[in-house]
């Protein structure tokens, strides 16, 4: 029994694929080029291991979304991920509705692949587009064209009864009628679920290199802010709303998934560089395994698991992640659970500061944030926790 406030919130399984073909000049994601191929069945054994040692801390649990990620999972035999989900299976209950994810690159799709993936029970397919017009995707360093992108979507479309795609926009020379075209065209082809990301240079990344180096230049504040405006209507006129601020979904539609970790759920984070929040009595704990592939595989054959950092929450840390993540959603949070979580309340003065400003909106028992606070989120969860 979880005598926690996180116990409404569901239990998910993350699972890491840390194995890229070629690593993109943006991410800072942990994933690995080999250039040998990769020992799947060494890497199975050892998932196994992690899930089942994962399991015997937190028994129980009724798994209500699996998600794998990367790296590119799609890389992966389907084979493989069938005998992971199996395992999970094994440990836990897995809920007859659960939401299957499974991210894949455009350059690895192939129809009897992802009927391959259907099969061993992926239910739900994302798709790393990033962009439609050639000359930006090489400049992202990635390794398809559009065309091969949109024949992956529709391999996708005819195959899962569910899908998404990503793209990143606010590119270097990106202009807002460039952004407003591209969008009406993925919209053409998205039925349900966009994930729309406004790209930021990351440390320790190629990009960093180049934009420190006056290479490549981003689009200035005020056009960042015209696409993202830009974003926010298109999606709007065409019944995918904003749930979250780089995602948008037909109503019903959303990455639940991606609702868990926002909601402030509990999950288990499994392979290289994998991050969990388990629930033990009434302690949250922040779990974080090795990052480096073989490194990680060698941890879990010795140890049975790849853990290597581990920490209980106070609950000052927990209410700050509680509001990092809740506020991200249009539907807010509601302030009692922060209260369960802190034992205090949220700042009142900060409240009705913002609230007259019109950057949060409090009805009932629910708080969030506005269109216009949006862009400020930052610095609204950080008077609202003072």
């Amino acid at each position: 029994m979880i005598d926690h406030p996180t116990r409404d919130a569901g239990f998910g399984v993350y699972v890491h694929w840390p194995f890229c073909a070629s690593k993109c000049p943006y991410c800072d994601f942990n994933s690995h080029v080999r250039h040998q191929p990769v020992d799947q069945e060494r890497y199975l054994t050892a998932f196994k291991r992690e899930i089942a040692h994962t399991a015997a801390r937190i028994p129980g649990r009724n798994v209500t979304s699996i998600f794998f990620g990367g790296g590119t999972p799609s890389l992966m035999k389907p084979e493989t991920v069938g005998a992971i989900l199996d395992a999970v299976g094994g440990a836990w209950t897995i809920d007859p509705n659960a939401e299957v994810t499974l991210e894949a690159n455009p350059t690895s799709v192939e129809a009897e692949r992802f009927r391959g993936y259907r099969h061993a029970g992926i239910n739900r397919v994302s798709l790393g587009v990033q962009a439609l017009n050639d000359p930006d995707l090489r400049r992202l360093g990635r390794m398809h064209s559009v065309e091969e992108a949109l024949a992956a979507v529709k391999i996708a479309a005819s195959i899962f009864d569910r899908y998404s795609f990503d793209l990143i926009y606010a590119r270097p020379g990106h202009t807002p009628e460039a952004w407003a075209a591209e969008l009406e065209q993925a919209i053409s082809y998205a039925v349900e679920h966009l994930s729309l990301y406004q790209l930021t240079i990351e440390p320790g990344t190629w990009f960093e290199r180049l934009y420190n180096a006056g290479k490549i230049a981003v689009p200035d504040e005020e056009t960042g802010r015209a696409l993202y405006d830009i974003t926010q209507e298109t999606c709007e006129k065409h019944g995918l709303p904003a749930y979250e601020i780089s995602n948008h979904a037909k109503p019903g539609a959303e990455s639940r998934h991606n609702l868990l970790y926002w909601r402030y759920g509990e999950y288990a984070g499994i392979g290289p560089g994998a991050h969990g929040r388990l629930v033990t009595g009434n302690a949250r704990l922040a779990t974080s395994t090795e990052k480096h592939p073989e490194t990680w595989l060698e941890h879990v054959e010795r140890e049975g698991h790849g853990v290597i950092e581990e920490e209980v929450l106070t609950s000052e840390a927990e209410g700050d992640e509680f509001l990092l993540m809740g506020l991200r959603l249009k539907e807010g949070i509601d302030p009692r659970r922060y209260e369960a979580f802190t034992g205090k309340s949220l700042n009142q003065r900060g409240l009705r500061i913002m609230e007259e400003e019109g950057l949060i909106r409090v009805d009932g028992s629910r708080l969030a944030v506005t269109e216009k606070g949006f862009p400020v989120l930052n610095a609204v969860i950080a008077e609202l926790a003072a």
